[in-house]
């Protein structure tokens, strides 16, 4: 099901950001070059964060081991990234008139969004080809590993814990006026809006296995910490969501269970948690700007394999988290799909 997911998302987020599908989807789940450059760059960022710096650079500038493979692989997907970029300025020189709604996406949005003074004042470094292959790539990384690996989490727990399944298919069929005879079913962004206690299970689930397990930042200057400890210039501080969700002083007693109700107030409505301390999508000037994209694509991917199919986890399957940037699982998630039938 990882599997799934994660070429699912990457098809997605290649169309939306790039205009561009690579098929990494389709039925024969092909190989596809610049998805596994991807992986590739993302396992040897995480080396980088392993080894002393000065050996990985030394290895950089040799060209062995693991930089060596960083190299190839980033010459792989950024041939990919500066086809799309060109083709995207040569569609955008041509066309004398406004684009088609199918053809804009967020590459279209960046080559000529210049709409107030500090856009075009910023207009000639916005729209170089480095600076539009920079901003995708980010971009495709947060919105193709992070939200696979939300979704891949909060299945897997959903599979596991009955109730809470059970829960979520009784609230799309008062809020969605959904029927059991609906099979193929799925729900637009605007539908599933209403699934309260749907975002709150996702939240639960971000909550317990955040998409970035660990994250560190490095100080411009000396200054004092909340706790009173001083810290230096350049000084690395490193922080872990996935241990700050499971802290009983945080979170409470009942810290380790899955328990979507915590998200929930007596009225049925989303209880909004401070970002510093449900801190899935980091906060302050550091929130993902994708968010709100994030979470409406959880709900709609998550409602529509929950009201078609009931996951059931193959047994004696193990579920461990992997020692990566992004939090997959070490042995992806074995699961039988059942049609479901519902009444």
């Amino acid at each position: 099901m990882q599997d799934v997911l994660k070429r699912f998302m990457f098809d997605h987020s290649c169309l939306l950001l790039l205009g561009f599908d690579p098929n990494s989807l389709s039925i024969e789940f092909p190989q596809v070059p610049y998805k596994q450059a991807f992986y590739d760059m993302e396992e040897v960022i995480l080396q980088r964060h392993l080894k002393p710096q000065r050996f990985w650079k030394l290895q950089n500038w040799l060209q062995f081991g693991e930089e060596r493979k960083m190299k190839n692989s980033s010459e792989i997907f950024d041939r990919l990234l500066y086809q799309c970029i060109s083709r995207k300025k040569d569609l955008l020189n041509r066309s004398k008139t406004q684009m088609d709604r199918e053809d804009f996406d967020f590459l279209t949005f960046m080559l000529v969004a210049d709409n107030d003074q500090e856009e075009r004042e910023m207009s000639a470094f916005k729209k170089s080809d480095k600076y539009a292959r920079d901003m995708a790539f980010n971009l495709l990384s947060a919105g193709s590993e992070a939200v696979s690996s939300g979704l891949t989490w909060f299945l897997w727990l959903v599979a596991t814990h009955p109730l809470v399944e059970k829960s979520i298919l009784e609230e799309m069929k008062t809020n969605l006026n959904a029927k059991g005879d609906e099979k193929g079913r799925y729900f637009s962004f605007g539908e599933v809006s209403k699934l309260n206690y749907l975002q709150a299970a996702i939240c639960e689930s971000l909550r317990l296995y955040p998409p970035v397990p660990f994250e560190h930042t490095v100080s411009i200057d000396s200054d004092t910490l909340p706790s009173g400890h001083r810290i230096g210039k350049n000084t690395r501080v490193i922080y872990c969501p996935y241990s700050m969700g499971r802290m009983e002083e945080i979170w409470g007693a009942d810290c380790l269970e899955f328990k979507p109700e915590r998200w929930i107030s007596n009225n049925g409505e989303i209880i909004h948690i401070s970002p510093y301390k449900f801190i899935a999508f980091n906060a302050g000037p550091r929130t993902c700007i994708g968010k709100d994209l994030a979470m409406v694509e959880m709900k709609a991917v998550g409602a529509a394999v929950i009201w078609n199919y009931s996951l059931q986890v193959v047994e004696d399957h193990p579920i461990l988290p992997a020692i990566s940037i992004v939090l997959h699982m070490k042995h992806g998630l074995m699961v039988r799909a059942v049609k479901r039938c519902l009444s």
